[in-house]
């Protein structure tokens, strides 16, 4: 278990609902923009039942939620989106995910990717993983190994033009056996703006809540503010490992 300054070369966020990467890692994501990584954001679902609004509508609601999915993207330096559009709250770790997934991923070829860890379904004694987080994070680890990498799965990917490629490593979060702690504590306010780009969601208790989960993390590791991950190295990469990606 280590705190670590790695920053990969390019990264890939595979969620299920607009505003869960920031939860998730956006103080990890707006330190590793600003060191030159380059990073795309996924958002499988379209988020459109996240409101108690008897006048709000499906439509309506996904195209909020993805204008504030932009707009916290761009405080956290995201340079990409890929909105897959498939229905919230019904999300399950299909075939076709997988390879819409492993098409993104070869797509934009990522070093690392961050997504759910699937194996998390009770954070604390008062909250149960959403049922399209752990779909998200085992179409997500599929697609990835081995699906990405192996040319003869999926070969309708390679008539598109989509060429095998090999995740280096996967981060998970919130990890139920976490490995890897990022120092956030310049980024912090970055991850709380980020929140807050998402209204329709999220009020400041939220944000509130999310800094001390942060703080709490950071103060174990003598660190102001920190994120946590479950690390799985797929494959060696001597280039960056244990360094900061150069830009």
């Amino acid at each position: 278990m280590s705190v670590t300054d790695f920053v990969p070369p390019s990264a890939m966020v595979v969620v299920a609902h607009p505003d869960d990467a920031e939860f998730m890692c956006a103080g990890t994501i707006a330190k590793w923009t600003a060191a030159g990584c380059r990073v795309v954001y996924v958002v499988i679902t379209k988020g459109d039942k996240g409101s108690d609004d008897p006048e709000m509508t499906t439509e309506r609601l996904a195209r909020v939620r993805e204008a504030e999915q932009r707009a916290a993207g761009a405080i956290l330096g995201v340079q990409a989106f890929e909105f897959l559009g498939y229905p919230d709250g019904y999300l399950q770790p299909t075939l076709e995910l997988r390879r819409d997934l492993a098409r993104v991923i070869r797509r934009h070829r990522p070093h690392t990717v961050i997504t759910f860890d699937p194996t998390n379904r009770f954070f604390s004694d008062t909250y149960v993983n959403h049922p399209d987080h752990r779909a998200a994070g085992d179409a997500a680890l599929d697609a990835v190994f081995p699906t990405a990498r192996d040319r003869l799965t999926f070969p309708e990917l390679l008539v598109d033009g989509y060429e095998p490629w090999k995740v280096r490593q996967v981060w998970l979060a919130p990890a139920a056996q976490p490995n890897t702690w990022v120092d956030i504590s310049a980024t912090l306010e970055q991850k709380k703006q980020a929140l807050l780009a998402h209204p329709s969601q999220l009020g400041p208790e939220v944000v509130e809540f999310a800094e001390s989960m942060a703080r709490v993390a950071g103060a174990a590791h003598g660190l102001e503010a920190a994120e946590a991950f479950r690390r799985i190295i797929l494959e060696a990469d001597p280039v960056h490992e244990g360094a900061a990606y150069p830009g």
